[in-house]
């Protein structure tokens, strides 16, 4: 054995990475900082250790432990926040299911999963109850009784509320040791390229470094003021819940978005930073000045998704807001690829910065590797032009896809993850994405499968042929466009259609404009999308 080798790892000098740790040593240093705000509630960081506590002990009192799945259906508020501690302290594994689901994808998650506990909003209640109709398994359930709920539909008389759950936990619970890095820590699932989710598993040691790399990425400075406005269903959030709490910062929760609540929120708590899709962005550029807070701070801006456009850019400068694009997957934890702006981008024009913002950058420092590879394997030339799929390695990627080994080999190739993502490299470095594969449609910060709308419209009784690609829109970036061939001696209106697609699947994916014409086909029948996307800016 080698001299060096001789020395093991043994408790003193190996714990196992964690973001939970992160709650335990803030809470230990700073017990009186403000910890998580909503409206009218305010906790600090011992609270917040205390009720996150409390949950992880009622959740072990009804039997959930490690490698059980707890689902959530909730909205940005303090609950979310602790669930994202309370779970996974046990051994857990978060489900952080999308609130704009409809009630049969949620039951294939809860069964997919395997869920054995949900806790879900009141206003989100009726999706669930409908959900749990179809599904096989049969979860307990808590409810969120939220007094700041737009809506309060009726819920079971025997309901149990969050706060009355917490009343059957012990604030002095000490959760586990984690036995292994590896072990899975949250569950996210996506629509990807088929009609059914994949079910993405995080790991413990991705997200611990996940919150380190986007401190060092972000230059994020100590107690910072964080508003919430990326969904924390939506790969728990970029992880910004532990990064928060690893800097000991201030996290405002947003339930809903509007630019009059985001501007009073942001100005009301002095906020500093915050994430957001680029439609976020532009709602916010364009809301009336007298809404718009003065800071005597520059405020740090994340956008991923579609890069903002020059005008978007410029008016937030004008309002004090430091905007950095970025780029990633579920698959990857979120943001991975960053336009990091190098000195000399200042003295260039508002367009051109434009320009070079749109990029999709270059490796965070938690990503270990980010290359754009042809069909053999072999890295693009860094001209601008030739175009590859983007391929990533490190510790923040997946450990694969729940029950999927086929999907899982596929995205794992020769020491990559395959990102389905086809772009370029320039000159500088930096990546630039230059087109889906397989037709994924990012539609305000929302992935929408074409492969899913066409089967729903394909139930349609009229419908012969069906092609969705995505139509550019000013205010979401990309909008599903639908291409039909109806059956002959059949009738139906656009109207009509859209109608059906909201009914039979979630609104947000329903065809925004719909064409009926003879589809373009090769020889062999297959349909031309690359004809139709063509077609569909022109339809603008």
């Amino acid at each position: 054995m080698n001299k060096y080798d001789e020395l093991e790892r043994n408790p003193a000098n190996y714990v196992p990475l964690s973001p939970i740790s992160f709650l335990d040593r803030t809470a230990a240093i700073y017990p009186n900082r403000q910890s998580v705000v909503y409206n009218d509630r305010s906790y600090n960081w011992s609270e917040t250790q205390s009720r996150c506590r409390l949950l992880a002990s009622a959740l072990a009192g009804r039997g959930i432990g490690k490698n059980d799945t707890v689902s959530v259906l909730l909205h940005n508020t303090p609950e979310m926040f602790e669930c994202h501690y309370g779970v996974p302290m046990l051994g857990s594994v978060l489900n952080a299911i999308n609130t704009r689901l409809d009630a049969d994808t949620v039951a294939y998650i809860i069964d997919h999963g395997e869920s054995q506990f949900f806790i879900v909003d009141r206003e989100l209640w009726p999706v669930l109850e409908a959900a749990l109709k179809i599904a096989k398994s049969n979860p307990d359930v808590v409810i969120v009784d939220d007094a700041d709920a737009a809506t309060k539909p009726n819920i079971p008389n025997d309901a149990i509320t969050y706060e009355q759950f917490l009343g059957e936990g012990d604030a002095s619970f000490q959760a586990p040791p984690l036995d292994d890095e590896w072990q899975a820590l949250a569950l996210n699932y996506t629509s990807g390229t088929t009609g059914r989710p994949k079910g993405v598993v995080y790991h413990h040691r991705g997200a611990y470094l996940m919150a380190m790399g986007t401190v060092a990425s972000w230059a994020l400075p100590m107690h910072p003021r964080y508003l919430y406005t990326v969904p924390m269903f939506h790969c728990n959030g970029w992880c910004h819940a532990w990064t928060m709490t690893l800097m000991a910062g201030t996290t405002v929760c947003l339930r809903q978005f509007s630019p009059e609540k985001f501007f009073e929120e942001a100005g009301k708590h002095n906020i500093t930073h915050f994430g957001g899709a680029p439609i976020i962005l532009s709602m916010l550029s364009s809301a009336p000045d007298e809404i718009k807070p003065k800071f005597d701070h520059t405020v740090k801006v994340m956008t991923a998704g579609a890069p903002p456009p020059a005008s978007i850019l410029q008016t937030m400068a004008e309002d004090g807001f430091e905007v950095m694009h970025v780029y990633g997957l579920t698959e990857t934890y979120g943001h991975v690829l960053q336009a990091a702006p190098q000195e000399d981008w200042a003295d260039k024009s508002m367009a051109e910065q434009a320009e070079l913002n749109a990029r999709q950058g270059v490796k965070f420092t938690n990503l270990e590797g980010a290359e754009v590879i042809e069909e053999d394997g072999n890295p693009v030339p860094h001209d601008g032009e030739t175009m590859g799929e983007i391929v990533m390695r490190g510790n923040v990627v997946m450990k694969g896809y729940l029950k999927s080994p086929e999907e899982t080999a596929k995205a794992f190739k020769d020491g990559w993850f395959q990102s389905g993502d086809l772009g370029v490299i320039h000159p500088d470095g930096y990546i630039q994405l230059k087109d889906r594969a397989k037709d994924i449609i990012i539609s305000g910060g929302e992935n929408i499968s074409s492969v899913e709308v066409e089967n729903t419209l394909y139930k349609h009784p009229a419908v012969d042929v069906a092609a969705v690609v995505a139509m550019p829109d000013e205010k979401w970036g990309e909008v599903p466009c639908a291409f039909i061939e109806l059956v002959v001696g059949q009738n139906v209106t656009d109207t009509e259609l859209m109608e059906f697609c909201k009914n039979n699947m979630a609104r947000f994916k329903s065809p925004k404009k719909i064409v009926f014409e003879a589809l373009p086909k090769t020889a062999t029948g297959k349909i031309q999308k690359k004809q139709l996307r063509e077609r569909a800016k022109n339809l603008v």
